[in-house]
């Protein structure tokens, strides 16, 4: 670690608490964010609880063996993930799109528990009495039929549509971290110290952020005629043929 002069504070970390570190920060930050996706990988856990904390929605990736139970009088649920959605009749799913893909519209069927509702000050009393719901997400491949599995915290009363979303935003991301690897060299380093390697996936990222701007500018929507003419009109006279309006036509 010193000869790639890595700072003598930095050890090493789990992806579980990568994130959290990661989290901390856009909080501490003030970075303007409502929802955090993450795959099973991260775990749950403390990522959870500094969410609720933070009054942060999640959907975040769980194993088949993540254990579930309701609080709610009308749904009498418990057991491991898996053995729930088995459970499930097929009126409980609804085929949605978790965002565009390069073929369309990525479709699956979706099967949504809200597992309770509670005010927020129920984790922790500094907290106010906002409700929130804690559920279980889970997908199925139209394809093989294949199941996977989410825990989700969200405010009371939000649509499964929208937690389909937020789900569906991890696979943007991990194209944008493809093209960054394909078109602007992400991985295409041979860093051998710690600095050099920051400053290389900082330059890309940049770079990637700029060029993503620049698109989505590039995309937008043509400026409104009825816009472009009310701007124009105090520029042109009267007369002038250039104004669409009845005082232009009279004249000409």
């Amino acid at each position: 670690m010193r000869a790639g002069h890595i700072p003598e504070e930095i050890g090493f970390a789990t992806k579980p608490q990568l994130a959290l570190a990661m989290i901390a920060r856009a909080i501490q930050a003030k970075v303007p964010f409502a929802w955090v996706a993450a795959d099973s990988i991260y775990g749950v856990g403390a990522i959870e609880l500094a969410l609720r904390r933070a009054y942060k929605g999640y959907v975040l990736g769980v194993t088949g063996q993540h254990r579930c139970w309701s609080w709610d009088a009308d749904l009498d649920v418990s057991g491991t993930a898996e053995e729930i959605a088995k459970r499930l009749a097929e009126t409980d799913w609804l085929r949605l799109s978790a965002g565009a893909g390069t073929k369309g519209p990525r479709l699956f069927d979706w099967a949504y528990l809200p597992l309770a509702t509670l005010p927020a000050d129920a984790l922790d009393a500094s907290l106010d009495q906002s409700l929130w719901t804690r559920g279980l997400l889970v997908r199925r491949s139209l394809s093989d039929g294949a199941l996977a599995y989410f825990t989700t915290w969200c405010p009371a009363g939000t649509p499964v549509e929208r937690l389909v979303a937020v789900e569906g935003r991890r696979w943007a991301i991990e194209d944008a971290f493809e093209t960054a690897k394909t078109e602007l060299g992400l991985a295409h380093n041979e860093s051998r110290s710690w600095h050099g390697w920051h400053r290389h996936v900082s330059l890309v990222m940049l770079a990637f952020a700029m060029l993503a701007r620049v698109r989505r500018l590039a995309n937008g929507p043509p400026p409104k005629t009825a816009l472009i003419a009310k701007l124009a009109g105090p520029l042109v006279g009267a007369g002038d043929p250039a104004r669409g309006d009845a005082a232009g036509a009279t004249a000409h």
